[in-house]
């Protein structure tokens, strides 16, 4: 009860100034475009995706200086002077860029993001070109769901090679037996049974993502789609009624409501309501209430509350009750509350 009590008076001291109205998604993702993705030193998932989610708010609103400011960041690697090679999970999902600067391209500048695109992707296969039975640096954690698996999908997509897909199936089987508990939630790594927020919020943002690119005659599809909504079937019950989070530790509620996880599943649900894999009634309500969460939870100046700060594996579940909560500014918050808020934005666009 006191971590709760905390996290509400944390909200009030960095989100006071909102009390007396509420914002649109579009306001939102404007604030938060404003003080994150200005920067890509690093193509890792963290500085990427809000580049992502500026290419669509700019797409959404008819503002072209979100993507602009985006094409200016990836001039270096459009014209050579950067080809990255991913050394980490975090560094091949930080290729999802490229992928989407690839649907909005033609041409040589297409190929040269498709070309980005593969080297992340093309290091599920060993050298005779075969898949491997899981993506490198995995590091039996559930955030490979999101690390590899959406980057394969996308080169899948993009080159027409049906290999990527098939790679996925493998590297998906594989995480499920390292990480998924009987309950349908995911531990976070074989060390230990705890259901870490953020380590269900990748899968269940990886999924959605990945599925997106999926061809609908791959013989997985149905059997991924089912996988995908035995997750947030299993994720929903565990949402705070009071306060429309989800925790630092899923299923205990005695620990912190926590930012980027919540951004990560509602997203999730929102891609699933929007793609036919979710039912709108059991699932709307749901976001709608991780919105007015997230809303309250991010000011206008782009402070947060409770953003789980950088985990790696932990041995017990005191050791995640113990990670610490960031309020303030933080980039890993700030990028999944732009996506949440672009992906909340294009289905007001889809159903209006």
């Amino acid at each position: 009860m006191k971590l709760i009590l905390t996290a509400t008076v944390l909200c009030g001291f960095f989100c006071g100034e909102l009390a007396a109205q509420t914002r649109t998604a579009v306001e939102v993702a404007e604030q938060l475009a404003n003080v994150y993705g200005n920067r890509f030193e690093q193509v890792a998932y963290i500085p990427a995706l809000p580049l992502l989610a500026k290419l669509r708010l700019s797409e959404q609103t008819g503002d072209p200086r979100y993507a602009k400011q985006v094409e200016n960041l990836v001039a270096p690697y459009l014209n050579g002077d950067r080809s990255p090679v991913p050394m980490s999970g975090s560094e091949q999902a930080g290729h999802l860029i490229f992928a989407a600067l690839a649907d909005r391209s033609e041409g040589t500048v297409r190929q040269r993001w498709i070309q980005l695109c593969r080297s992340a992707a093309d290091q599920i296969f060993d050298s005779e070109g075969k898949p491997l039975p899981i993506m490198p640096f995995h590091n039996e954690m559930s955030d490979a769901v999101f690390m590899a698996g959406p980057i394969l999908s996308a080169t899948g997509r993009l080159s027409g090679d049906r290999r990527y897909f098939d790679a996925a199936v493998v590297h998906f089987e594989s995480m499920r037996k390292l990480c998924l508990r009987t309950d349908g939630l995911y531990r976070h790594s074989p060390l230990c049974e705890a259901a870490w927020g953020r380590g269900n919020g990748f899968p269940a943002l990886g999924l959605a993502l990945a599925l997106s690119d999926w061809p609908e005659d791959h013989e997985a599809k149905k059997a991924l789609v089912a996988e995908f909504q035995k997750h947030i079937a299993a994720l929903k019950p565990f949402q705070d009624k009071q306060t429309g989070c989800w925790h630092q530790v899923i299923d205990h509620p005695e620990s912190y409501d926590e930012y980027s996880c919540t951004c990560m599943i509602a997203f999730a649900m929102i891609r699933g309501i929007r793609n036919g894999w979710l039912e709108r009634s059991d699932y709307q309500e749901s976001v709608d209430r991780a919105w007015r969460a997230i809303e309250s939870r991010t000011s206008p100046s782009g402070d947060l509350v409770n953003v789980c700060a950088g985990t790696g594996k932990q041995k017990t579940l005191q050791a995640y009750f113990d990670r610490p909560a960031i309020n303030g500014k933080d980039d890993r918050g700030g990028a999944m509350g732009l996506m949440f808020a672009t992906e909340l934005i294009a289905a007001q666009i889809q159903s209006p």
